[in-house]
């Protein structure tokens, strides 16, 4: 049976935010440090052929961090570039950074669960050098899960635990609500509270509700232990641009 894992990219996962002593700096001094790291984090995207790039504002922020990212390469050289590349001082000081090394859950067995794609996401016509005002996509709602099955789930049959009615019910909602992408991704290091991570995508805050009611439906969420937060997309055609 194939891995539904695919080991054809590593993805960096990261939960991220600035301190409060960015604020504390003057306005030449952050766009000086901004324009810098910028130049700096294209030069590793080409050098390491990164595969896209995508961020995620929450909608309130979850302790240190306000921003997800999803940050594809097809090498591990890569994603360690990007994070060495992230810390460097002096932007990096100034920085909430929390990383997670992962490989993305095939898309072949998730595409067939989305009923409403939207279009890609088009770059932007300046050089990605040259730092627009940048703010959130409004045309959707985005929920970032992250999940894992809770000790002793693997000795229930899937019978019990729903697995079946599960998927229905999934299905259901995002034909029902315009489910616009689905993309999951697996920890190289699981974590204490979660192992998996997920995006899914609607066009309004409705879908984005159903959805997580559904995913906490027992029996299944019985088994399992999931954290959600309610998120936009962060700038997409702007950064479409830094895939080389």
């Amino acid at each position: 049976m194939r891995s539904p894992v695919s080991a054809d990219s590593v993805v960096v996962l990261y939960k991220g935010g600035r301190l409060p002593s960015w604020h504390g700096l003057s306005a030449e001094e952050q766009d000086a440090f901004s324009r810098e790291h910028v130049e700096l984090m294209l030069s590793v995207a080409r050098e390491h052929g990164m595969m896209s790039l995508e961020g995620f504002k929450l909608f309130a922020q979850a302790g240190d961090w306000a921003r997800f990212w999803a940050i594809e390469f097809p090498t591990f050289e890569g994603a360690e570039a990007w994070i060495a590349a992230e810390m460097e001082p002096p932007y990096g000081r100034y920085g909430y950074y929390e990383y997670y090394l992962s490989r993305r859950i095939r898309r072949e067995g998730l595409d067939s669960w989305v009923v409403n794609p939207p279009e890609s996401a088009r770059p932007a016509a300046t050089d990605p050098s040259v730092i627009p005002v940048l703010d959130a996509d409004t045309s959707s709602v985005v929920v970032i899960a992250f999940a894992r099955w809770l000790p002793g789930a693997d000795e229930v049959a899937p019978e019990e635990r729903g697995d079946a009615e599960h998927v229905e019910l999934m299905k259901a909602v995002g034909r029902k609500h315009g489910l616009m992408r689905l993309d999951a991704y697996q920890s190289i290091a699981p974590q204490s509270d979660w192992h998996r991570a997920w995006i899914a995508e609607f066009p309004t805050l409705d879908g984005a509700e159903a959805w997580i009611e559904a995913e906490l439906r027992p029996p299944h969420s019985r088994y399992s232990m999931k954290t959600y937060h309610l998120a936009r997309k962060w700038a997409p055609g702007y950064f479409a641009g830094w895939v080389p």
